[in-house]
């Protein structure tokens, strides 16, 4: 990612923090960035691009200072506290994005936006669960689903002091804390049944994805948010052609496959469509 990319991403994670998403104009990240308009524009087609890059940003920061210790000879506790460390000083040290999305209605959810977070949740439970293992070994296999909750529970809980006062809570002393914690929950669940059951929670991530992402999407509902897309974006002339020629052959009675596919091709790297592009690709089978 290139520093002027960067600059921006940072401008507006500050600007969302403070204002909203919504309330936040282009012209005001540009002029806290120190960028020109047209410089936004070279990288970022919309407001919803840029949102997605931010998002991407953050999280990849994230997986790189967890990832860190990956190869260290550390035994599994040591790993695990180490890695919750970093992830804590992380979150700090991007406090501006934690309080963006706390905010209400900061992050507009459209598709690419949920199947991101939806994805990053998951990731987050997966962490946990094979940290915990590590740690304690098969006897907890039936519980996994159990402690990561309580251990997502606790750890978000405590982010939010932590973000508001810093102070009084060390970064060190949390995460000895939290697994002290954790020691206490693992003894006190021996000869109890998991009520997170494993094929339970997997189905429930399964149909809360399904009702928040809308997998089998009415065509015209895709098209129809392509348009609002496509409307904000600059020099979108010829992507607007592209939607009404695209709307058009959907809805004759045979619609040919390679007219689709050719117009579906117009909106490749165009990230706040390609999540539709893909959508509609796999509705008519096709190998985009």
């Amino acid at each position: 990612m290139k520093e002027k990319e960067i600059a921006i991403i940072e401008a507006a994670i500050k600007l969302y923090a403070t204002k909203g998403f919504a309330s936040t104009s282009i012209q005001e990240i540009v002029t806290e960035s120190g960028m020109s308009k047209g410089a936004f524009y070279l990288y970022f087609k919309s407001k919803d691009a840029l949102l997605f890059a931010i998002l991407e940003y953050y999280f990849d920061r994230i997986q790189k200072n967890v990832n860190a210790y990956d190869n260290e000879n550390l035994s599994p506790r040591e790993k695990f506290s180490k890695q919750l460390s970093a992830l804590l000083n992380t979150l700090l040290e991007h406090k501006e994005f934690v309080i963006m999305q706390s905010r209400e209605q900061a992050i507009p959810l459209n598709e690419q936006v949920k199947t991101l977070l939806l994805r990053k949740l998951f990731e987050a439970h997966r962490f946990y669960q094979e940290s915990l293992l590590s740690i304690y070994g098969n006897k907890i296999e039936n519980h996994l689903w159990d402690l990561s909750l309580m251990m997502d529970g606790m750890f978000n809980s405590y982010v939010k002091l932590l973000l508001f006062d810093k102070e009084h809570f060390q970064v060190n002393e949390l995460v000895a804390f939290l697994l002290k914690r954790m020691d206490s929950i693992v003894k006190g669940l021996d000869g109890e049944k998991p009520l997170a059951i494993t094929e339970k929670v997997e189905d429930l991530f399964k149909r809360t994805e399904s009702f928040f992402l809308k997998n089998d999407h009415d065509i015209i509902d895709l098209i129809e948010n392509m348009k609002k897309i496509v409307s904000d974006l600059e020099n979108s002339e010829d992507l607007k052609v592209s939607i009404e020629v695209l709307e058009g052959e959907i809805n004759t009675e045979h619609p040919r496959l390679a007219v689709i596919k050719g117009m579906l091709s117009n909106f490749k790297g165009i990230g706040p469509l390609d999540f539709y592009r893909k959508e509609i690709a796999k509705q008519y089978n096709l190998n985009i």
